[in-house]
């Protein structure tokens, strides 16, 4: 034990002394370090971002849409929702009759131009019932939602996001009461919803989101098709019975293959799953930069065996055995390693505290872990070489050595 504290207090003083070396030595570790656990607090950040956002669009959700959109919970390769059927006021009959339901909305959504004061912007058309307003959690800050006799009489009455009437009217406070047009269809806007966010990382941008009856878009649904159907549980230990259910109702009408009924958990498992994959492969990635860093002190760890030939020459002259040298350049290489691991570290946590105000990043316990584990292995594997070279001089030439 005290022949520990002596090899460590011989190093610290050798680091103290060779300051840039020992920072320079450190940096590829730092980069290596730093780079995996900002990648794995980006990674649990996203997993965050993505849940508050599906929960901020309500909860005990399940959503009915065409084709097979999960297959042993992951996305279907036929690509659920894309072509095949479409649903009509028949299946929304249905599925009304479904107990244990509070809310069923149908929705038909397309992309669509909105035009008002000589601006135009690019939106998402939702045509769908008044229900949507609270399976979807929207507040509104100007105006009013439109309501069920609006939906029934046909009303021009349209409902928009924030972004969409800053952008066409300069504000959202401004849009109220003005005309706006959608394919040359005129419609009056009657409420701005509150900010719902979206947009990042190619989700949907909810605050481009156009809301109207859906019996006033005849215009651009004919047919009055719609391509998705929310529906809201009671509570959710009802909600493996209330899709059962639903699928019993839509199998008098469709086939199996033909939709899928999932609740909106299945669903941010899912991606949540693909972003896991692609941050693990990044984390995989930035790991080649540790190997680096290990190659870089054992370069250094090498250099100075060259550098105290005679002085490991005199300690073995003195009865420090091979093993001692061996322990002692082993320990320094860690040592160096455990410095650019802990300034890593230092760095990484930094930079989460900045952008935590704008993206919910994290460094949790595994990264710590993997931050001093890593280092301290790399300055193991990496210093053994050097370590080995140093323990194996003969005394007395280490000693003669110029």
């Amino acid at each position: 034990m005290v022949y520990f504290i002596f090899i460590l207090k011989s190093a610290l003083e050798d680091f103290r002394r060779n300051k840039i070396r020992t920072f320079l030595t450190s940096l590829g570790i730092l980069i290596g370090v730093s780079s995996v656990v900002l990648l794995i607090s980006f990674g649990l950040g996203l997993k965050q971002y993505i849940k508050n956002q599906f929960e901020s669009l309500g909860t005990n959700l399940i959503i009915i849409m065409p084709g097979k959109l999960l297959e042993g919970g992951s996305f279907s390769s036929s690509g659920g929702g894309i072509g095949g059927i479409r649903f009509d006021e028949k299946d929304v009959l249905a599925i009304r009759k479904v107990k244990n339901t509070t809310y069923v909305v149908p929705v038909y959504t397309k992309s669509v131009t909105v035009e008002g004061e000589g601006q135009s912007e690019i939106g998402t058309l939702y045509a769908t019932t008044a229900d949507i307003f609270p399976i979807r959690n929207l507040e509104v800050e100007y105006g009013s939602f439109f309501d069920k006799n609006d939906v029934e009489k046909r009303s021009k009455k349209l409902v928009i996001g924030p972004k969409l009437a800053e952008k066409i009217f300069g504000g959202s406070g401004d849009a109220l009461g003005k005309i706006v047009k959608i394919e040359k269809q005129a419609f009056t806007v009657g409420g701005v919803l509150k900010s719902k966010g979206g947009g990042g990382f190619g989700g949907p941008d909810f605050d481009t989101f156009v809301y109207m009856p859906y019996k006033s878009a005849l215009a651009f649904n004919p047919e009055k098709e719609f391509y998705t159907i929310l529906i809201k549980a009671n509570s959710e230990e009802a909600i493996p019975q209330v899709k059962e259910d639903l699928n019993t109702a839509l199998l008098k009408t469709y086939k199996e293959d033909e939709f899928s009924v999932v609740e909106q958990t299945e669903i941010l498992n899912a991606v949540a799953s693909i972003f896991t994959i692609l941050n693990t492969v990044l984390v995989a990635i930035a790991a080649i930069s540790l190997i680096v860093g290990g190659i870089g002190i054992m370069n250094i760890m090498y250099v100075s065996v060259i550098e105290r030939t005679r002085e490991i020459g005199i300690r073995r002259a003195m009865g420090a055995t091979g093993r001692d040298v061996l322990t002692q350049f082993i320990l320094e290489a860690v040592i160096l390693s455990l410095i650019g691991g802990l300034m890593g570290l230092g760095l990484s946590f930094l930079v989460v505290l900045i952008i935590q105000p704008f993206f919910p990043a994290y460094v949790d316990t595994t990264a710590v872990a993997i931050a001093i584990g890593v280092s301290s292995g790399i300055g193991i594997i990496f210093g053994v070489f050097p370590a080995k070279r140093a323990s194996d001089l003969s005394p007395i030439e280490a000693i003669r050595y110029e």
